[in-house]
């Protein structure tokens, strides 16, 4: 994946509204929605569902086939999966392997700071 790949799809899962079309479209599989089901299910008029879609697809996450009088949208997994690559490519020093979740290797030093929320000002 290209950096400016990378951007385009970082900005557009960047909305808090795509994230959640781009989640369900990934939990719906490779067989996707229809259109109508993914505003019913996010509670998104047409317009909001129609311009949101179109961010996801300019950014290759997300494709469309049409069934009948249906638009049939599902997410791009190859993309996806490239995108997780790219993000975890120089993860641990190049050693993508120890960048899992469970690795005890790789992972963030603890802080024993308070957060900035929680300090009085």
């Amino acid at each position: 994946m290209e950096r400016h790949e990378a951007i385009a799809a970082l900005v557009a899962l960047g909305h808090e509204t795509r994230l959640d079309i781009f989640r369900l479209l990934m939990q719906a599989g490779p067989e996707g929605l229809p259109a109508g089901q993914i505003g019913e299910r996010l509670g998104l008029a047409p317009a909001t569902l129609s311009f949101h879609l179109s961010q996801l697809k300019h950014a290759d996450l997300i494709t469309f086939r049409r069934e009948s009088r249906s638009l049939i949208y599902s997410a791009v997994y190859p993309v996806m999966n490239a995108l997780l690559a790219y993000m975890t490519e120089n993860c641990c020093q190049g050693d993508a392997a120890e960048c899992s979740p469970t690795s005890a290797t790789c992972q963030p030093k603890e802080r024993h700071e308070t957060p900035a929320r929680a300090r009085v000002r």
